[in-house]
């Protein structure tokens, strides 16, 4: 049997993994949290670098560059094939299996090296963050993973919905729930900037007066407005999610029909989706989940 180890959780600290241009970064910090940020892009990287001197001066940010990777790619060397989105940034990826898909609905990558993070090193060196978001492009299930090695596990994760497979969705679920997740939210992105006003009074930090930037995470943990689920209500609600990325998505097998009228069919299918899931179709969702340690509140 493996030891858990025993590395201390900071109730002031957030990993931003996936920092992307620091979106959610200056949320946190100007709610008063410290923050830990990982960035792959070296571009991307050095803005929020410039970005966010003066708290990386002060101590209350820490940027990590390079990319996450499973242990087995670790094993392999401490460099890893990068694939940067020239169109869309926050589309850069390592996982080829992503940037093919992303060349096919037309974008192209650039490919550098970068280096490789071991995230169960990064967590002994930084300690258990309050609330951890991840959103990296097909690796998130990587740092979900890791922190099974550890007693302390955080507050609150987010996680963006691998969306391509129920199965998928199903192995998020189970391993969150594995360390002791029990109340999930699955949260559509697109709406944030317009319909996530933050608290106030505040329940996690500080209150701000923020309007999020397009790209952002945006509430978390104890501000987040709406109902926690248990595990099997859950999933029954990203079982409509699934449908509708399937049938409209990025791939959606509507999407490839050709037969005149065809555009029809798709308008009502995405008119009965909206219907049942309440949501933008096929929409882009986080899963947020509460570990059953924390009180219901």
């Amino acid at each position: 049997m493996n030891v858990l180890l025993d590395t201390p959780k900071h109730d002031d600290l957030i990993y931003d993994v996936g920092m992307h241009k620091g979106e959610d970064t200056d949320f946190y910090l100007r709610k008063g949290f410290r923050v830990v940020a990982f960035e792959a892009d070296p571009e991307l990287a050095g803005h929020c670098r410039e970005r966010f001197q003066d708290y990386i001066r002060r101590g209350r940010l820490t940027v990590v560059e390079g990319a996450i990777v499973s242990p087995d790619s670790m094993a392999a060397g401490n460099k890893v094939r990068f694939y940067r989105n020239r169109e869309l940034s926050v589309w850069g990826t390592v996982e080829a299996g992503w940037a093919e898909r992303n060349a096919r609905l037309g974008t192209s990558s650039s490919v550098t090296e970068v280096e490789a993070i071991d995230f169960v090193s990064a967590l002994r060196q930084h300690g258990i963050p309050h609330y951890m978001k991840i959103d990296i492009e097909g690796l998130d299930i990587v740092c979900v993973t890791a922190l099974g090695r550890f007693r302390e596990r955080p507050d609150y994760i987010s996680m963006e919905s691998d969306k391509t497979s129920l199965a998928k969705i199903r192995r998020e679920i189970e391993t969150l729930a594995g360390l002791g997740y029990d109340s999930f939210q699955a949260v559509e992105q697109s709406k944030i900037p317009h319909s996530q006003p933050p608290p106030n009074l505040a329940r996690e930090g500080n209150y701000v007066a923020q309007q999020f930037e397009p790209d952002s995470s945006g509430l978390f943990g104890a501000e987040l407005a709406g109902e926690w689920m248990s595990k099997d209500a859950i999933l029954r609600r990203y079982a409509f999610i699934r449908l509708g990325y399937y049938l409209v998505g990025d791939d959606g097998v509507l999407n490839r029909l050709r037969f005149r009228g065809a555009w029809r069919l798709r308008s009502m299918t995405v008119n009965l989706l909206k219907r049942l899931t309440r949501e933008a179709v096929p929409g882009w969702y986080d899963t947020h989940a509460r570990h059953s340690s924390v009180g219901a509140g």
